[in-house]
């Protein structure tokens, strides 16, 4: 990797944004964009961020996508737990666990597509760029202002 002093004087400057912003109270994400750069993000134009242990779909349509799946899955377990039921017998209790399982599936979904949704849309409106993934070390920011 080439030292890129421009660079580093551009991530300083962000990063004494962010300190100033966090100072005052307001609520900010340090986060490297799609392209490499560093970003001080409003907490609210972030959404969800994809390969950090949670879901490797990077866009809201595309988690809208996977909640539906949750929903028919958990439509379908419904069925499955009452069918018996109109059968003359007792509702099928090993059920629960699917349908709890696809239920959950389908809530997380729905509301990381919101999210992303909605931090998108602002992200637009104020012409902010697209987070990346991963974390920033602020250690090492620490370590570079110093010098």
């Amino acid at each position: 990797m080439v030292y890129d002093r421009e660079r580093e004087r551009r991530d300083d400057a962000v990063y004494a944004e962010h300190k100033e912003a966090a100072a005052r109270g307001e609520k900010r994400v340090l986060r490297r964009t799609s392209t490499g750069e560093l970003h001080s993000y409003p907490a609210a134009e972030i959404g969800f961020t994809p390969g950090r242990g949670q879901a490797q779909v990077s866009t809201w349509w595309g988690m809208a996508v996977l909640a539906a799946f949750g929903a028919v899955g958990f439509l379908a377990t419904v069925v499955l737990f009452i069918m018996p039921a109109f059968q003359g017998g007792g509702p099928s209790w090993g059920a629960l666990w699917p349908m709890g399982i696809a239920g959950f599936l389908a809530w997380y979904g729905f509301s990381l597509s919101r999210d992303e949704y909605r931090a998108r849309q602002l992200r637009k409106e104020r012409g902010s760029p697209k987070p990346g993934t991963g974390n920033v070390d602020v250690n090492l920011l620490e370590l570079g202002s110093r010098q």
